[in-house]
């Protein structure tokens, strides 16, 4: 698949106005008569004067810009003109406010030009990055092959990133690894599906399937509403039952978790995978999404994806990916909250995980974007804490929030734990004490034998008027700090 017809399958028909000028390679960079005639012989064969080709269309209607990397021209290598022609489009694209999309296929580095093709890098990573400061996206397809300094550039940079099915993807080439080593490179490592099993990048999709990612994607980060909150559902009283039987009712095994509210309550959904440094947790949820008009990154315990596997320091990674992608794209972020704990294992102490959690909190705490925290479930030990402060906090009415599952908390007062149902009650675990105690502003009632889906629309209602509620605040790291720093003291001004 080359450049033209990848653009063909993934823009509007007829929307496609190229920005690239005719180029002088004699300009850039040493030209031998060897080289010269490869280029001629490539321009021949590829009907293109560069590896690169750039410009503009629209997705849906939406103006973007493209790079596109064309494997036929030299293999797709960079030299001085292609890097020059890279900036030029990410420049363009920058100052016209424009999303831009990249799809390389390429070998890597222009070996004909050495040293000073090498160096491109620096100055096309720093395009890239000058990009994302900006606020805009940048959206990446890894095409069949992606290697060296191309996929350690600007292919790896994406806020969010996909790849071919099969693609050959990695920094040093096989062959070349070969010649180097004496040995053949392991099979099966660099492909695409591996580097998705390792959180490298977020889907493998094929090209006709690009466009519909592309478009749900920009259709989360393109959704700006007004700061308006929508009107609050008449106050209802909430039943004073105990604790325990919030904790019980959260532990069934068919309650609906994240997975199932996005699926019922969300209009948009990208899922995102895993870190982008190597690192994916199936427990730990991470997608765009969209709630009514309000786009917004979504995080949080999947109770359905770990399949009773508790989440581990890379969760909370994956997690900071997904609060600096918030930051950067201008989003507001919602955490959901329904863990049973963290795991407890050495290779979670030996990954990190207490400094995963305070690491989050800081980062949560401090984040410029709006926040929403939706507790719907378990709350159990710093894994709930971690994902919990934020400007607004939604409870489900069987959510709860506690130090230790009640049992483990029971062992260390009691040196058994058969008084969980008396612990939890004494320390006002649930959802009602929360309310009254500050650290819940909403609580969403639940019905026995209510329909899953009544609930989960129920709970999508709410997150759109909190999350309105959220943008609208101002000042919000002096402001979410002032709310921590004032649970459980009690009222002095009397």
């Amino acid at each position: 698949m080359n450049a033209r017809d990848l653009i063909a399958r993934t823009l509007d028909p007829g929307s496609w106005r190229s920005w690239d000028t005719p180029v002088d390679h004699q300009r850039y960079a040493p030209v031998s008569e060897e080289y010269a005639a490869s280029l001629a012989r490539a321009r021949e064969r590829s009907g293109l004067d560069e590896s690169i080709i750039t410009g503009e269309g629209t997705l849906a209607g939406r103006p973007v810009a493209l790079v596109i990397g064309d494997f036929a021209f030299l293999g797709g290598s960079i030299g001085v003109a292609t890097a020059e022609r890279f900036v030029a489009a990410a420049d363009r694209a920058r100052e016209r406010g424009l999303p831009l999309i990249a799809s390389p296929a390429s070998g890597g580095t222009r070996m004909q030009e050495g040293t000073v093709a090498f160096l491109q890098m620096v100055k096309i990573s720093a395009a890239v990055a000058a990009h994302r400061a900006a606020g805009l996206p940048y959206l990446v397809y890894l095409r069949n092959p992606t290697m060296g300094g191309v996929l350690a550039s600007w292919g790896m940079l994406g806020h969010v990133c996909a790849a071919e099915p099969g693609a050959l993807i990695g920094f040093l080439g096989p062959r070349v690894f070969e010649a180097l080593n004496g040995e053949p490179f392991p099979r099966d490592v660099q492909t695409a599906e591996n580097l998705f099993r390792h959180g490298l990048i977020d889907a493998v999709v094929g090209p006709d399937e690009l466009r519909t990612l592309v478009i749900d994607t920009l259709d989360v980060i393109g959704s700006r509403p007004g700061p308006e909150p929508g009107p609050a559902p008449e106050p209802v009283e909430l039943p004073d039952r105990p604790a325990w039987d919030s904790i019980t009712a959260s532990r069934a095994p068919g309650r609906p978790g994240a997975r199932e509210l996005l699926q019922v309550a969300a209009t948009s959904v990208v899922p995102l995978n895993g870190t982008g440094e190597g690192e994916a947790d199936p427990a730990m949820l991470l997608a765009l999404a969209r709630f009514g008009d309000t786009g917004c990154v979504v995080l949080g315990h999947d109770r359905r994806a770990g399949a009773g596997v508790p989440i581990g320091p890379a969760g909370l990674r994956e997690a900071r990916r997904g609060m600096r992608l918030a930051a950067e794209l201008g989003l507001p972020l919602v955490s959901i909250v329904d863990t049973a704990g963290a795991a407890l294992s050495r290779e979670a102490e030996e990954g990190g995980l207490s400094g995963e959690i305070a690491r989050s909190l800081a980062d949560l705490t401090m984040l410029a974007a709006p926040t929403v925290c939706l507790l719907l479930g378990q709350g159990a030990g710093g894994m709930a804490l971690a994902l919990l402060p934020a400007d607004r906090v939604i409870a489900a009415e069987n959510g709860w929030v506690s130090p230790l599952p009640p049992e483990g908390a029971s062992e260390i007062l009691y040196r058994t734990p058969t008084r969980a149902a008396e612990i939890a009650g004494a320390q006002r675990v649930r959802a009602r004490d929360l309310l009254h105690d500050g650290i819940v502003d909403v609580v969403v009632p639940e019905y026995a034998d209510e329909d899953a889906e009544v609930f989960l629309r129920r709970i999508g209602a709410a997150l759109q008027r909190e999350l309105r509620a959220a943008i609208g605040t101002t000042d919000r790291p002096a402001t979410r700090l002032a709310r921590y720093r004032s649970i459980g003291i009690a009222d002095q001004s009397g």
